[in-house]
């Protein structure tokens, strides 16, 4: 008999385990909640573990929102080694010593990579050319022209240096590959590197917040059900707490659900901002337009 679908909302912050794809969790979490609907918010490579938020329900609506926030890594580089897939998993492409290599060259190098800095995708990785993901045409050995991309690396701190292996802290933008970060490094640094161990500690604005592994969530799903799991969710409106909140009237908030600009008193001036019903349940994401007044942006059904 087919399981029963169930309505659920909200933002589970997953601990991805290591060895699986970002979707693979995504499903498996997908089947505990027995939701109907589910996404996540940008891929964690199969090597990396960590934080990866996912959304059930209306909340993969704002999905977009997370997907676009900063991230804070843990990473191991093995210096002196390229590969092909610029992590552990790929065939080692070029082997160099790294005698001499120190935290004082270190600290000549990574201020290079501080602030905003252009990045050229990986071939690995899930862009897509005339349709196609990058790693499919990898995998047959063609290697197609990508443009550089500007990313921000806010903290770039080396942790320790034992050996070969480099620990690094990295706080960055949206849509930086900590691999191609490890590989330019590992070129300034004149050996070579590639991604030996990663994970993300967190994604904005989680940054205090728990994250549960899969065994947990498996725990509490045998003890305690749909009611245990549940309990474990953030409210939806979590992923958009950056933006101002503004109270509509019960009228405004009708006009604005059936797709209308509305007026609203004492609105910013210019930009996205959470909206509020008078009893300040959550109703989605509204945009104030430039003759004073708001047109929904994003709402919950």
């Amino acid at each position: 008999m087919q399981k029963q679908l169930c309505d659920v909302h909200g933002i589970l912050l997953l601990d991805k385990p290591r060895g699986i794809t970002s979707n693979h969790a995504l499903q498996r979490v997908k089947r505990l909640f027995s939701a109907k609907k589910a996404g996540h918010t940008g891929s964690l490579d199969p090597l990396a573990t960590g934080m990866l938020p996912l959304c059930l329900g209306e909340a993969t609506k704002f999905s977009q929102f997370l997907l676009n926030s900063d991230k804070y890594y843990r990473v191991v580089a093995k210096l002196g080694v390229q590969t092909t897939t610029a992590d552990s998993e790929g065939e080692i492409v070029a082997v160099s010593s790294v005698e001499g290599i120190n935290l004082s060259n270190l600290m000549r190098v990574l201020p290079g990579f501080m602030g905003v800095i252009e990045q050229v995708p990986p071939m690995y990785s899930a862009l897509k050319y005339h349709g196609k993901p990058l790693y499919r045409l990898a995998r047959q050995g063609i290697e197609v022209e990508r443009q550089p991309r500007e990313v921000c690396i806010h903290v770039l701190q080396a942790e320790e240096l034992c050996g070969d292996l480099l620990s690094l802290y990295v706080h960055c933008s949206k849509g930086t590959y900590i691999r191609t970060l490890v590989e330019d490094i590992g070129r300034e640094l004149g050996c070579g590197a590639h991604v030996y161990q990663l994970r993300r500690m967190a994604v904005s604005p989680y940054q205090q917040a728990t994250m549960y592994s899969m065994s947990i969530l498996e725990s509490i799903h045998e003890e305690a059900g749909m009611q245990g799991l549940s309990a474990l969710l953030l409210p939806m409106e979590s992923a958009v707490d950056v933006f101002p909140a503004v109270k509509l009237s019960t009228a405004a908030a009708f006009y604005l659900r059936m797709g209308q600009a509305v007026r609203v008193p004492e609105l910013p001036s210019t930009g996205l901002i959470r909206l509020l019903s008078v009893d300040a349940k959550f109703l989605g994401i509204g945009e104030v337009l430039a003759d004073g007044r708001v047109k929904p942006h994003r709402l919950v059904a």
